[in-house]
């Protein structure tokens, strides 16, 4: 296994990193600015879960689809082509927010709904272009840089969107357009390392809805790639306190616009610590373990957010649950490669990346909802301790995700058994 400077000599792996960050940065300016605009244009929570549902509905839909073209066609393309749509969307909102006589919310909603349906085909091409990038050796170290940029983005993202915001929303917006843009050229000039076809040879087949389901039914049969996505979407989806930030600093924290944009950093702030650590010395041993560990975590550091008023105290308890769920999101991003057939990891990802959008948007409809009706406190305490269960649950439910000790205890899946990425019983 090469080393994080190692990996980083590779060009491919630069510019994929590269547009990372700019589409990752973009967007967190974006979601940042879109929550707090809706709320203060309305004063009504439910809004941001209508919002954040409005985003999910389209990676519930195309679900299925997005999977098939990712493993038919040139991931680089698709990725490029659905970052214009997310593009297109951005400048809609620049647009709305320059006109002061728009009082109306409705633009809002379609934007999400766009934004929505051009992460939903991003989500699968672009996860599945790192094992065509990188040796099987290496791909642990690519998803940690992976991760280490994409959170580190989720820091400078909103902490800058609060910033332009307290300015202008069109200002804000157009920054993130900029951003977006300039992620679309990076990708399309990522190289495949040699010897690895390109998607579109190794997928001639006309497309089918049995190949479509293939992605589905894979999951469904193999233990570990289920129990590894579902817990993140069970726990997030409860757990699902960011989604509420706007809320909490405007009403309980009373601060403005900056400060908001910075507690909405903070989970990146936790998540970008975790990050570095694991690009240096990844988790190795335990890994089942520290997995439903970490989620239990994730838990209470949203109990303690969810009762706290204090600012310092809400700051530490997001840096402490991002943490967390960085920790899950790295074994998770291991995981699912290492126990996936390569010409099914599209539609794999697909599947996973409609668990993760449930997780977050889906997330933040329910945390409108119950905000609405149990009141904003109860919304976030109740989300934490139902995560705190689901941990404790998964670890009696799925036995064999509590017992892999190191990741090469995983192995790719093959027959209709699944049993091939099973644990060995000696691993404990």
């Amino acid at each position: 296994m090469s080393s994080a400077v190692g990996v980083l000599r590779v060009p491919a792996v630069r510019r994929y990193l590269l547009s990372t960050a700019c589409a990752a940065i973009g967007i967190n300016i974006v979601i940042t600015v879109l929550f707090k605009q809706i709320y203060d244009r309305t004063g009504d929570v439910f809004d941001i879960g209508l919002v954040g549902l409005a985003q999910f509905l389209p990676g519930l839909l195309l679900a299925l689809p997005s999977g098939l073209v990712a493993d038919r066609f040139d991931r680089r393309r698709v990725s490029a082509s659905f970052l214009g749509l997310r593009l297109g969307c951005i400048v809609a909102l620049a647009l709305f927010s320059r006109l002061s006589d728009a009082g109306g919310v409705w633009l809002i909603f379609v934007a999400a709904a766009g934004i929505g349906t051009a992460d939903a085909m991003i989500s699968p091409s672009r996860r599945a272009i790192m094992p065509l990038m990188a040796a099987p050796a290496d791909l642990p170290r690519v998803v940690a840089l992976w991760t280490a940029t994409f959170t580190s983005c989720t820091i400078i993202g909103p902490a800058l969107g609060g910033f332009l915001y307290s300015i202008s929303a069109e200002m804000a917006y157009t920054t993130a357009a900029a951003l977006t843009a300039a992620s679309i050229p990076a990708i399309l000039s990522v190289t495949y390392r040699p010897g690895v076809a390109a998607v579109a040879d190794s997928a001639p087949e006309r497309p089918t809805l049995r190949t479509a389901l293939e992605g589905l039914w894979f999951i469904r049969r193999t233990p570990i790639v289920l129990a590894a996505i579902s817990l993140d979407l069970f726990a997030v989806l409860f757990g699902g306190a960011v989604a509420l930030i706007p809320v909490v600093a405007t009403d309980r924290l009373g601060v403005g616009d900056v400060a908001y944009g910075w507690l909405r950093a903070a989970p990146g702030v936790g998540a970008a610590a975790m990050a570095i650590v694991l690009a240096v010395a990844p988790v190795r041993r335990r890994v089942g373990p520290t997995l439903l560990g970490v989620v239990a975590v994730f838990g209470a550091g949203t109990i303690v957010f969810g009762v706290t008023s204090n600012y310092a105290v809400a700051f530490v308890s997001l840096v402490v649950l991002s943490g967390a769920d960085m920790v899950s999101m790295f074994i998770r991003g291991a995981l699912v490669p290492l126990a996936t057939p390569p010409e099914q990891l599209g539609r794999v990802s697909a599947v996973e990346g409609v668990f993760i959008g449930a997780s977050n948007e889906l997330g933040a409809f329910e945390s409108g909802l119950a905000a609405r009706y149990l009141g904003v406190t109860w919304a976030i305490v109740g989300g934490g301790i139902a995560t705190v269960v689901i941990a404790g649950m998964f670890a009696v439910v799925f036995p064999s995700l509590r017992r892999i000790d190191t990741f090469d205890d995983v192995h790719v899946a093959e027959g209709d058994s699944g049993a091939g990425n099973l644990p060995s019983p000696t691993t404990g």
